[in-house]
């Protein structure tokens, strides 16, 4: 089950990693985009971010499942630290990109809140794994960086929940607004859980 779970995850997580690619060959009406009033579309700095996010995060989706598989990391301890580096870049840029874009979150205050938070979550989680490492503290560096793709997560499951609560509840926008939060509070607990057993171990 366990293995399955992985497997699962990595699958969802490569789908989504590519979601970039969609706004080479989609329609922007079709898009999220589409969702945005003509005042952002226009604002450039919104629109250079909001690219650097799902192009960065997607990279940092797609690449980082690959650093939590033990043996992959023993055998292969030079990419494991290249693709972390690639990593920890991507979602530094991604990550204070989607902290700009929240100000900007459809749904309003609530909303907005909630991506900021993420996004200051992620971008802390992750340059405190950094910080670990370098103390040579292994364990903490595996727990933050454990913290830090449940956060890189939400892309997923934030795609999960929105279309489950909107079709069950017929309301878009309350949906989005508390998608905002259950795209990764739940994620961050999670990892909370799974921490622990790295601890214990």
């Amino acid at each position: 089950m366990k293995k399955l779970l992985f497997v699962i995850m990595c699958v969802l997580a490569l789908l989504i990693g590519a979601y970039p690619l969609l706004y080479a060959f989609v329609e922007q009406k079709h898009t999220f985009l589409g969702s945005k009033s003509p005042e952002v579309l226009h604002n450039i700095i919104w629109k250079t971010a909001f690219f650097a996010h799902i192009i960065f995060g997607g990279i940092a989706l797609f690449i980082g499942w690959r650093q939590f598989g033990a043996s992959f990391r023993n055998k292969y301890i030079k990419i494991h630290r290249k693709l972390g580096s690639v990593y920890v870049i991507a979602v530094i840029i991604s990550s204070v990109s989607a902290i700009y874009m929240g100000f900007y979150a459809n749904g309003g205050i609530i909303s907005a809140i909630g991506f900021i938070s993420l996004g200051c979550i992620w971008l802390m989680t992750t340059l405190m794994a950094i910080g670990q490492i370098r103390k040579r503290n292994i364990v903490m560096h595996q727990q933050f960086m454990i913290y830090s793709y449940a956060c890189t997560f939400a892309a997923v499951t934030l795609r999960l929940w929105y279309p489950l609560l909107a079709n069950i509840t017929g309301d878009p926008e309350s949906s989005y607004i508390a998608v905002a939060w259950l795209c990764w509070v739940p994620n961050l607990l999670i990892a909370y859980f799974i921490n622990k057993r790295i601890a214990v171990i």
